[in-house]
């Protein structure tokens, strides 16, 4: 109540005030007068006072507000300088006096925001009195409920804990118990050769010693007589593993089947060729077998070799996966391990932070609980892995029978275990087990196994093939009986690759060999051939048998490959004047018909023996860049004349000869594509040789046409040269012209395109119109309108109007126009 009754008094005070004050408008008006008469005043004092930097320290302001000459008594003035010294104080006290009226009256124009300032500091000491009486009587009311409600709880919860340590101590008794019946039990186990058991309740007895029961006195020896049985087993499980080794490697591949040796003598001696008696070497009497027999044999040791190693694959797979199952085994135990090392850790500091509260007389209630939650469930998890088969302690008197072990039983310090396919679970001893490292290694070396048990099989298959190929047997194999050895020989290549895991080299090294052997023969047999093929040719459009129009056919369809005779029908089709290509119609002589099965022979091989792509892409290279270069020798180069004893090489002979490589030109893009589907993208570069082999033929093709031009550019050079005008009309010469020409006309229209004899005759004609004009010329014939210029347009006309009556040559512009000169 005082602080209320002190503020009613200030505002009584204040009002009282209030009404002395003049009136606001009285006021204003006051306040406008004052606010005039203090500028008025202000303004007497000198500036140098109102200056920010003003200071009487500085020499030069000092001396200007005191003179020294006030202050000077000397001589007769003394009476002077007093008054003037008074003066002088006077008039300082004045603007003293000016200055603080003006700043009174500032105060007073601000005492509302003064008193106002005043009330509030009150106003707050009122507030904050009555914030610490109440928080005083909060503190009060918090001290009566902790003594009345909390003190019980803390009781409580010191019981529970209490009680989670008695649990934990008879948990370790029982453990203790089962851990003392370990040997009895492993005894019992060995005595009916149960390893496996033997070894799990031993590393899980070790792993309790090192874990739960580190430090018990009275199992002091129990460790070093574990390892002493661990050791025992070992030797057991050797000897075993030995015998089931040796028993399993020694018995027969088949229940039916003998040993490789024995395989080859059973073939031998069916065959009745073979006199075993004159042929003593089982080696000579192999190479006495025909391809037929020998390829049986090949296929029966090739299936055995394929069931020895499925087997040997069989017995180290289980090797290997135990030795990957322990590898497992180990990381997941790391990986427990570690999460129970942290769990230990959390536990440590709950526990301190629990004791710490209570000595308090506090603690964190959530943390408590989850402690007395968490202990039971600990204790039933950690105690299923230990109980075995014959283990009594762990039975009736069991208040939780699962206690036999705790929660990091999953440490691998000490022992490890690991779970076999058959299910059931290896534990390992610290002194026995193996590191990671050591175990990697040793499920390398038990694959590399594996790989020399292949890398065996092949080299025993290679001596085999060797042995046979001593007398030249396998280069003497035709291409069927060929492609099917080597496609015996990668099928077995695949399935003993598949089984192990990785490709075995050395067979296919001898494959890859023979199969270059092969190829070289193929070639030079195809090679031969075609030689003899063209040394033989005469240059004359051959009839085109059905089954090469079949063999066209079938490559149009997409197909390179030899198609199969039809039974019957191909004697009852008659061959055919050309060969029709897409439509279009090819004249050919026979060499390069046979050249098209020849190339498509090429291109199945490689089919067939996919390993020899890149060999016969070269060979047909070459095959093809012979075809151009020989018959460019023999139909360019007249070689023909020799050869083959023809008379001349003819027009026809041309013409013929470039269809024929056009034919080839058109394949050539079909051949690039099939080889460069059976390439790999590392050796597209070979490719080029198609390439460079197409421009090799067009340069062929444009010589071949130049060639032909060059016929006529003679002849017109010959009978031009003797042209003179004059009657009759047309001339001798005209008409020999134009005979030459239809001669020419007839011998390559139905050997060569129509869209390329016309422009091979407007080749001609250019050529026909330059000798024309440069005989003109010499004639001094010019085109002025009179008789010589008539008869020369007559012949012409003449010219002009047989050459377009050539089929195939109405429309060709012929520019005649162009044989006159230029008028200067």
């Amino acid at each position: 109540m005082l602080p209320t009754m002190n503020r009613i008094k200030r505002e009584k005070i204040h009002e009282r005030c209030k009404n002395i004050c003049p009136p606001k408008d009285t006021f204003e008006r006051t306040l406008l007068h004052t606010h005039d008469k203090s500028r008025t005043d202000l303004e007497q004092v000198p500036k140098i006072f109102m200056k920010p930097d003003f200071a009487l320290d500085d020499s030069l302001t000092f001396n200007s507000v005191l003179p020294w000459s006030h202050f000077n008594t000397a001589g007769g003035k003394g009476n002077r300088d007093a008054a003037s010294s008074k003066l002088l104080q006077e008039k300082l006290s004045h603007y003293l006096d000016i200055v603080e009226v003006n700043i009174a009256h500032q105060i007073s124009l601000r005492s509302e925001a003064f008193f106002h300032a005043m009330t509030s500091q009150h106003e707050l000491q009122d507030y904050l009195k009555k914030t610490s009486q109440a928080v005083k009587m909060l503190r009060d009311k918090i001290a009566q409920i902790d003594k009345v409600m909390c003190e019980g709880s803390l009781h409580i919860l010191r019981l529970a804990l209490t009680r989670n340590n008695c649990v934990k101590v008879y948990n370790k008794l029982k453990l203790m118990a089962t851990v003392h019946q370990t040997q009895p039990t492993v005894q019992v186990l060995l005595s009916t050769s149960e390893f496996v058991g033997a070894l799990d309740l031993i590393a899980t007895t070790q792993e309790v010693l090192q874990q739960e029961l580190q430090g018990i006195h009275s199992f002091r020896h129990l460790g070093s007589q574990l390892c002493e049985l661990e050791k025992l087993i070992d030797k057991m499980m050797i000897a075993e593993f030995s015998t089931y080794s040796h028993s399993d490697l020694n018995r027969p591949l088949e229940d039916d089947c003998q040993v490789l040796e024995e395989c080859v003598i059973n073939k031998v001696s069916q065959t009745e060729e073979i006199d075993t008696d004159v042929v003593v070497k089982l080696a000579d009497q192999m190479r006495m077998l025909n391809f037929p027999q020998w390829f049986d044999l090949l296929k029966d040791i090739f299936s055995k070799f394929a069931i020895f190693l499925q087997r040997v694959k069989a017995t180290l797979n289980i090797i290997h996966s135990v030795v990957l199952s322990v590898l497992d085994k180990n990381q997941r135990t790391r990986e427990l391990e570690e999460i129970s090392q942290q769990k230990n850790a959390a536990k440590d500091n709950s526990l301190d932070t629990e004791v710490a509260y209570l000595i308090h007389e506090g603690m964190f209630i959530s943390d408590a609980f989850g402690e007395g939650e968490l202990t039971p469930i600990a204790v039933d998890t950690t105690s299923q892995r230990n109980a075995s088969p014959n283990s009594e302690p762990c039975s009736s008197d069991s208040v939780s029978e699962p206690e036999c072990t705790t929660d990091s039983s999953s440490s691998k310090e000490h022992t490890s275990s690991s779970a076999i396919p058959g299910g059931v679970d290896i534990m390992v001893s610290e002194d026995m087990k193996l590191t990671d490292s050591e175990l990697g290694k040793l499920a390398n070396n038990i694959q590399e196994l594996l790989y020399s048990a292949s890398d065996i099989c092949h080299d025993r298959a290679v001596k085999f093939l060797m042995s046979r190929a001593k007398d030249g047997f396998l280069e003497k194999l035709n291409s069927m009986e060929f492609i099917t050895l080597s496609r015996l020989m990668e099928t077995f290549i695949l399935d003993t690759e598949q089984i192990c895991g990785r490709k075995s080299m050395s067979l296919l090294g001898a494959l890859q060999s023979q199969a270059n052997k092969f190829v070289n023969r193929f070639h030079e047999e195809r090679k031969t051939k075609l030689s003899l093929l063209l040394d033989n040719e005469r240059w004359k459009q051959a009839d085109v048998p059905a089954e090469f129009q079949d063999l066209v056919d079938s490559i149009s369809d997409g197909k390179i490959a030899l198609p199969e005779k039809k039974s019957g029908t191909t004697e009852e089709r008659k061959p055919a004047e050309v060969l029709i290509v897409e439509g279009q119609q090819y004249a050919v002589v026979g060499t390069v018909l046979l050249l098209i099965r020849i190339i498509l022979e090429y291109c199945q091989c490689v089919d067939n023996i996919p390993s020899v792509t890149t060999d016969m892409l070269t060979r047909l290279s070459d095959l093809l860049k012979y075809f151009n270069s020989r018959s460019c020798q023999l139909v360019l180069g007249a070689g023909a004349l020799q050869v083959v004893g023809l008379k001349t090489i003819t027009t026809k002979n041309l013409a013929l000869s470039s269809r024929c490589l056009q034919l080839i030109v058109h394949y050539i893009p079909v051949i690039r594509a099939h080889f460069e589907a059976r390439l790999p993208p590392k050796q597209y570069s070979m490719l080029r040789h198609f390439d460079h082999i197409t421009k090799d033929y067009h340069d062929h093709i444009a010589e071949i046409s130049a060639k032909l031009v060059a016929i006529m550019d003679s002849l017109f050079d010959k009978l031009l040269s003797k042209y003179e005008v004059k009657a009759p009309v047309p001339s001798a010469c005209f008409r020999n012209i134009c005979k030459q020409m239809t001669k020419m006309h007839e011998a390559i229209f139905d050997l060569l395109p129509e869209e390329q004899t016309q422009m091979l005759f407007l080749r001609i004609n250019a050529s026909y119109k330059l000798h024309l004009k440069k005989q003109l010329s010499h004639l001094n014939v010019i085109n002025d309108g009179g008789p010589q210029n008539g008869l020369v347009t007559a012949d012409v006309a003449f010219y002009t109007g047989n050459l377009q009556a050539l089929k195939g040559l109405k429309d060709l512009d012929l520019n005649m126009a162009e044989i006159w000169e230029q008028k200067r």
